[in-house]
């Protein structure tokens, strides 16, 4: 009974892990992007052969744009005029993000793991810069928060956009949107098992405009003071020379 009992203590068990690659690090766009989907490949090391077989595993991908600073306006209508009245200043909010799942979030895993991972957009923490204010109206605005970045596409899923190829090599895809911000933006890889979470891998992206739009991108950036004087001179230069063209006499 030893004998026969040894060869199974010894096999250890499987250590799963993930890996993802970028068919390039860095992506331009012009004033006439519309949006556009990129494709990450990934891979799972050291997998278990029957679980993979039995389609066990689940690979959720995300691609995370640059976090920023946001203000959300309620507006009411006061004397007949819509008015903004009360806002909310979020801190570091991703401006953009994009996720593709194998199969829909209910099947993969539960509720409370999503949020412990921060994973999804209706689990991305809405630091609120004024945490004294009543929590009900903190919800409302971060519910509005999410709500107006789904509306503008720029946070997005794409359920079954996570498809393998063999057991052990998978293909993501993930949306652009037409919004899409310049900057750093970072491609995450969470593994799941089971309905467990496993590993997490990441990778980063740069966005960055390309053409005449990168000249004045850079000029309003480096110099911001004199990009104001000519824009604001320019504004004037045109609103006098239609009063001209267009004047009745």
């Amino acid at each position: 009974m030893l004998i026969a009992a040894f060869p199974a203590a010894a096999q250890s068990p499987h250590q799963e892990n993930i890996q993802i690659g970028l068919s390039t690090d860095r992506v331009m766009i012009t004033a006439g992007f519309t949006g556009a989907d990129l494709t990450i490949f990934g891979a799972l090391e050291d997998v278990d052969p029957q679980i993979a077989r039995q389609g066990r595993y689940d690979v959720i991908v995300v691609l995370e744009g640059p976090a920023r600073p946001v203000v959300v306006r309620r507006k009411d209508r006061v004397l007949g005029v819509w008015i903004n009245l009360d806002s909310e200043t979020f801190e570091n909010v991703p401006v953009s993000y994009s996720v593709a799942t194998t199969r829909p979030f209910q099947d993969i895993t539960e509720p409370g793991s999503y949020k412990q991972l921060s994973l999804g957009a209706n689990n991305i923490f809405m630091q609120p810069a004024d945490e004294s204010q009543n929590p009900a109206t903190i919800a409302e605005f971060t519910a509005a928060l999410r709500e107006r970045k789904a509306a503008t596409g720029q946070y997005s899923e794409n359920v079954g956009g996570v498809q393998f190829l063999s057991q052990n090599l998978f293909r993501a895809t993930v949306r652009l949107a037409p919004s899409v911000p310049v900057g750093t933006h970072k491609a995450r890889a969470f593994l799941f098992k089971n309905g467990l979470f496993v590993k997490e891998n990441s990778a980063q992206l740069e966005i960055r405009k390309s053409g005449f739009e990168q000249s004045i991108f850079r000029a309003a950036h480096n110099y911001s003071f004199l990009y104001g004087f000519f824009a604001i001179s320019l504004a004037m230069i045109t609103g006098w020379l239609g009063r001209v063209i267009f004047r009745k006499d």
